[in-house]
C-alpha cells in the first residue's frame, strides 16, 4: 500500500511516499480502509523531533494522527464494530499510521462517523476536535457565566474550541487577522481582537481561564488577561509535571517538565494564575460525543483545503506556513 512514511527526524525531506505491506489487525483492533487522513502541527513537531524525550519511534513509521475510513476487517474480540462501518478516529499516539492506504486501530479509539459528514471532513475532527473538548470540558471547566480567551481561534483546534466554549455557555474572546474576523465571529466569538493592530493584553481583563493554542509570547502575554486563581491551559507551551503523571502515565518525565516549565509557571505565579499543558488523549467515547454535536448540527467543521494524497508534502508547506484557517485534509480515495 502507499504510505507517508517519515525515515529520519528533520525537515520536509525526511518523510516521503513509498509503498509499505498493508498491516492486518490483533485482537481488539479494527483494520480501516482510510478514506482521509487530517494533518495537524504535531505531525510535523514529530518529524522534526520535538517529541523525542517524551515518545521516540522506530525508524521508519508511517505518520499520521487521524483518519477517516471504512471498516475493512476486525481482529478477535471486536465487539462494536463490524466491516462496512463508516468511522473515524484518532489514531495510538505509539503507534501513529494515518497516512497510509490501510490502517489498524484499537477498537477503543473509534467512534462512528457523524451521519452528515463525508470523510474528508470527519477526518478533520479527531485530534483537534478532541484536544478542544476535553481542555475546556475536563481542566478549564467551561460553563455558563465563564469568561475564556481563546487565542488563534482560526486555526484547526480553535474553530473548535471557539464553538464548544459557546456551547458550554462561556462568553469567549480571541485574535484574529482581519483575514480570519468574519469566520470566527460566524463560529461564535463575542470579542475579537485584531493582532495586527492592538496588543491583546491592552484590551482583555479578568478573564476567568485562557487556552492557549499558540505558545510563544501569546502564551506569555496570555497571563495578564486571566485573573487571580484562574487557569492558562496550553497545548503549545511547556509541559510542566502534571503532564507527566496525568497526560503520559510517565512520572519520571516530572522533573524535566519541571525545569523545562519553570519560566511559564513562576510568570504564572507572580499573577496568582495557574498553568497546565495538555496532551489530550484518544478516546472513542468522546469522538462519539462530537460525533453527536456534528450531527444535531451545533459543531460545524471548518476545512481549509483538501488535497490529493499524492501532494501531501505540498499540503504540510501550507500547514507550517501558518496561514490555514481550519483544518488541512488529504483525501486517498475520490
Amino acid at each position: 500500500m502507499r504510505a507517508y512514511v517519515m525515515t529520519r527526524y528533520g525537515g520536509p525531506a525526511a518523510a516521503e511516499l513509498r509503498e509499505v505491506p498493508v498491516p492486518e489487525p490483533k485482537a481488539g483492533e479494527l483494520k480501516i480502509r482510510v478514506h482521509a487522513a487530517g494533518l495537524n502541527p504535531v505531525d510535523y513537531k514529530i518529524r522534526e523531533g520535538q517529541l523525542r524525550v517524551i515518545r521516540r519511534y522506530p525508524l521508519p513509521i508511517v505518520m499520521g494522527n487521524e483518519l477517516a475510513g471504512v471498516v475493512e476487517a476486525c481482529g478477535p474480540e471486536v465487539k462494536q464494530f463490524a466491516p462496512g462501518d463508516r468511522v473515524f478516529a484518532r489514531v495510538d499516539k505509539d503507534a501513529l499510521g494515518a497516512f497510509a492506504e490501510y490502517a489498524c486501530v484499537p477498537e477503543s479509539l473509534v467512534a462512528k462517523m457523524p451521519e452528515r459528514l463525508d470523510f474528508t471532513a470527519a477526518a478533520a475532527v479527531p485530534l483537534a476536535g478532541l484536544t478542544a473538548l476535553q481542555a475546556l470540558r475536563d481542566e478549564l471547566h467551561a460553563g455558563p457565566g465563564q469568561r475564556l480567551f481563546i487565542p488563534g481561534g482560526a486555526g484547526g483546534v480553535g474553530t473548535f474550541a471557539l464553538q464548544l466554549a459557546k456551547r458550554f455557555g462561556a462568553t469567549v474572546a480571541t485574535t484574529a487577522s482581519p483575514r480570519g474576523e468574519a469566520l470566527v465571529r460566524r463560529l461564535g466569538a463575542d470579542v475579537i481582537v485584531d493582532y495586527t493592530k492592538e496588543a491583546f493584553e491592552t484590551v482583555l481583563k479578568d478573564y476567568d481561564g485562557a487556552f492557549d493554542l499558540v505558545g510563544g509570547d501569546t502564551l506569555t502575554r496570555s497571563f495578564a488577561v486571566v485573573k487571580p486563581g484562574g487557569l492558562v491551559v496550553s497545548v503549545a507551551g511547556a509541559p510542566e509535571p502534571a503532564t507527566a503523571h496525568k497526560d503520559l502515565g510517565r512520572p519520571g518525565l516530572a522533573p524535566l517538565f519541571w525545569l523545562a516549565s519553570l519560566g511559564t509557571r513562576l510568570r504564572g505565579l507572580v499573577r496568582k494564575v495557574r498553568y497546565r499543558f495538555l496532551f489530550m488523549h484518544p478516546s472513542g467515547s468522546d469522538l462519539a460525543d462530537l460525533a453527536r454535536r456534528v450531527d444535531d448540527g451545533t459543531l460545524e467543521v471548518v476545512i481549509d483545503r483538501i488535497v490529493p494524497f499524492a501532494q501531501i508534502g505540498e499540503a504540510f508547506a501550507h500547514l507550517e506556513s501558518g496561514h490555514a484557517k481550519g483544518k488541512v485534509v488529504v483525501r486517498m480515495v475520490d
